[in-house]
């Protein structure tokens, strides 16, 4: 059996690392240009190397994207870029551009090149071309169901890796190109910037009716007519790796650190349950399922995997998450009291109860016995964002637990 990689994404030096200790197996973040996702945090040349070194200690490796599809102004700053990639040592860039691979062969050539799911990899054909030009991984497209990329598994070479993605939010237009935006906002898709207008609500204006806004029917449930659900293979796995995928990368670079160690230790349980024990797996899987519903979701389907989707793989009524959870913060230390340091991401009070989630698996439920700013002084909530504070919560409290407040009924 092939090893199994869990690929996580990372906007921000606080997720990589959150990334790293909830089960990642390598990390894929983007710098401050060149990947598709401009509006995420990304990172600082320091920032990268900061989020190699924290990786590394822990034997996580660290991907990144450089997966534009480049203009001819983008072409000298991309080899510059590659320059400095090549001082900070990444263990991978992807890469879907052709022009952009020829100038990572030439200016990192020692430096494995990944292909972004960008390039469209739908066929074997595609895998043996880039082998043949010096990729290490392959990166499937998101329209392949499980028994052609099984099929592609058997007509390339064992040393070339596919992953494919397992997890997250699924683009309405073919492997991410859409120009849906770059029309309507002139932010382009593929440079980057997208504003997301699949998940917008459509009418119809008639020529001689301005004004006169219509709503579009696909049927009686509603109007969002592009809305993807989102893409869930937690009771999958073993199809997955009976396809002979190497890497399982979860979707969400622009995702919280709540949302990032949710999916991370659900999957990295599921996968090792797995590897374990078939029948450990099988008995768990209620756990996962329970898990996984608790970070932001838009309901789940499996995509292309086994086969076409149909009408029941979008949402008709409204483009809105489910949030069961609220993501209060990351403990960052823990001081002689006992009391957990956090920058403050949703309001709490004190008395309420929250949840502690931690590496292990383990959720505490625990009361918020107080809360601190950083001069000592006692507060009754914590209604300021991003607000240092130091919070009694009369626990085993560890760096790197995550404070969360359940909103289920």
């Amino acid at each position: 059996m092939r090893k199994t990689e869990l690929l996580i994404p990372a906007g921000s030096l606080e997720v990589l690392k959150t990334a790293v200790i909830y089960g990642a197996d390598a990390v894929y973040i983007g710098g401050e240009a060149f990947g598709l996702r401009a509006k995420a945090k990304n990172f600082t040349n320091e920032d990268i190397r900061k989020g190699i070194a924290f990786a590394h200690d822990r034997g996580v490796k660290v991907y990144i994207t450089a997966n534009i599809l480049a203009h001819n102004e983008d072409l000298s700053g991309v080899e510059e870029y590659f320059n400095e990639l090549k001082e900070i040592r990444p263990d991978a860039v992807i890469i879907s551009d052709p022009g952009v691979f020829a100038i990572a062969k030439r200016v990192i050539p020692d430096m494995e090149i990944h292909i972004s799911t960008q390039a469209n990899n739908t066929n074997y054909g595609t895998y043996l071309f880039w082998y043949q030009l010096g990729a290490r991984r392959v990166v499937s497209a998101r329209e392949l169901s499980l028994a052609e990329i099984k099929d592609i598994r058997g007509k390339i070479p064992d040393e070339l890796e596919i992953e494919s993605f397992i997890h997250g939010a699924m683009c309405m237009s073919y492997s991410g190109r859409c120009l849906l935006s770059n029309f309507m906002t002139g932010r382009d898709a593929n440079q980057g910037a997208c504003t997301h207008p699949c998940r917008w609500k459509y009418s119809i204006v008639e020529e001689k009716r301005p004004g006169e806004y219509m709503p579009v029917y696909e049927n009686e449930r509603g109007t969002y007519i592009f809305n993807s659900k989102d893409l869930c293979m937690i009771e999958h796995i073993p199809e997955m790796m009976d396809a002979g995928i190497d890497s399982f990368k979860i979707e969400g670079r622009m995702k919280t650190a709540l949302y990032v160690a949710t999916v991370a230790r659900t999957y990295r349980k599921a996968i090792d349950d797995y590897n374990k024990d078939p029948e450990i797996y099988k008995a768990n899987m209620d756990w996962y399922k329970s898990e996984i519903g608790k970070c932001t979701y838009r309901e789940f389907t499996t995509g292309f995997y086994f086969g076409k989707p149909d009408a029941t793989t979008q949402i008709y009524d409204n483009n809105t998450y489910v949030k069961n959870y609220t993501y209060l913060g990351t403990v960052e230390a823990v001081d002689e009291r006992g009391y957990a340091r956090i920058e403050q991401k949703n309001k709490f009070t004190v008395g309420e109860t929250i949840e502690v989630m931690k590496p292990d698996g383990r959720n505490l439920e625990v009361p918020v016995k107080g809360i601190f700013n950083e001069e000592g002084e006692p507060q009754d909530s914590a209604p300021h964002s991003r607000q240092i504070l130091f919070v009694d919560l009369d626990a085993q409290i560890e760096p790197f637990d995550i404070l969360r407040r359940s909103e289920m009924e």
